[in-house]
C-alpha cells in the first residue's frame, strides 16, 4: 500500500493468532486505511520507522501517518478506531483508567503467547542492534 494517510501496522506473521487477527481486521478495513507490514522475514525491510526487528516482532506497533508510533493495546486502540464497524471499542481510551487497563492485560497476553502460539523468537529476534 502507498497512501501516505495509511496507518501502517507491524505484525509477527510467524505467529499464528496474530495472523488471524491480521486477517480479520484486513477484512473489515473496506477504506483501506490500514497498511500491514509483517516483520517475521529476516530480511523485513522496516523502512524508515523508528523501531528494530526484535521489537517489532515482541509487540504490536503501529505507525501513525504522521510519523508517530504507539504500541500494545494504544496500537489495538488505533486499528479500532481506523474500522468503523470497530471505532466503538476504540471509544474505550476515553474511560478513566482503561487504556491502562488495556495495557496490562496485553502484557499479561504477551508472557503466554510462546504458549498458545508454539511461537518462540529465535535468538537473532529477541535482539536489536543497540550500542
Amino acid at each position: 500500500m502507498t497512501r501516505t494517510d495509511a496507518i501502517t501496522v507491524y505484525y509477527d506473521g510467524l505467529c499464528p493468532l496474530c495472523r488471524k487477527e491480521v486477517a480479520f481486521y484486513r477484512h473489515l478495513d473496506r477504506r483501506g486505511r490500514l497498511a500491514w507490514l509483517d516483520v517475521a522475514p529476516a530480511d523485513a525491510e522496516l523502512g524508515d520507522a523508528p523501531l528494530c526487528r526484535a521489537d517489532a516482532l515482541a509487540r504490536l506497533h503501529a505507525r501513525l501517518p504522521d510519523g508517530r508510533m504507539v504500541s500494545g493495546a494504544a496500537a489495538f486502540l488505533t486499528i479500532w478506531s481506523a474500522i468503523p464497524v470497530l471505532t466503538p471499542l476504540s471509544w474505550l481510551r476515553l474511560l478513566p483508567g482503561m487504556p491502562w487497563l488495556l495495557e496490562r492485560g496485553y502484557r499479561g497476553f504477551l508472557k503466554i503467547r510462546p504458549w498458545l502460539t508454539g511461537r518462540r523468537p529465535d535468538a537473532d529476534d529477541t535482539v536489536c542492534g543497540r550500542l
